[in-house]
């Protein structure tokens, strides 16, 4: 399993962020720095950490329906500072994500889970659903 994808399974950051956290020399592999790109781990013998603390990954799925207000966007972090749907989520203590998209002025159902496969299959193009 490449390691920004366990590093996401583990509610580190997601596949993206985790990227950038290996590069910046913050995850560790048996003890050992990683810096390069598709590093290859296997979960049952190797030991991760993230700035000295051990992770794994995320023992339960959460699967929640929101009706997101007008006025918060649909996304984890905002460049421009504007209100996300995970500032209504606070009490979750689960690391969480949007499955799709809904516009900052329109409300309306959305999933937030962290379950990445299912997110997966909801979303990608070659799965049809609409």
């Amino acid at each position: 399993m490449r390691l920004q994808k366990y590093l996401a399974d583990c509610g580190v950051a997601s596949r993206r962020k985790s990227e950038e956290l290996i590069s910046q020399g913050r995850v560790r592999v048996n003890g050992e720095p990683v810096a390069r790109m598709g590093f290859i781990l296997d979960p049952m013998k190797d030991t991760v950490t993230f700035d000295g603390k051990k992770v794994s990954p995320q023992k339960s799925k959460v699967y929640l329906m929101l009706n997101k207000p007008a006025g918060f966007v649909s996304t984890c972090s905002d460049e421009k500072g504007r209100p996300t749907v995970m500032d209504l989520v606070t009490d979750v203590k689960e690391r969480l994500y949007p499955v799709g998209r809904l516009d900052f002025t329109t409300e309306g159902l959305l999933l937030l889970t962290n379950d990445g496969q299912m997110a997966n299959v909801l979303t990608h193009p070659k799965h049809n659903v609409e």
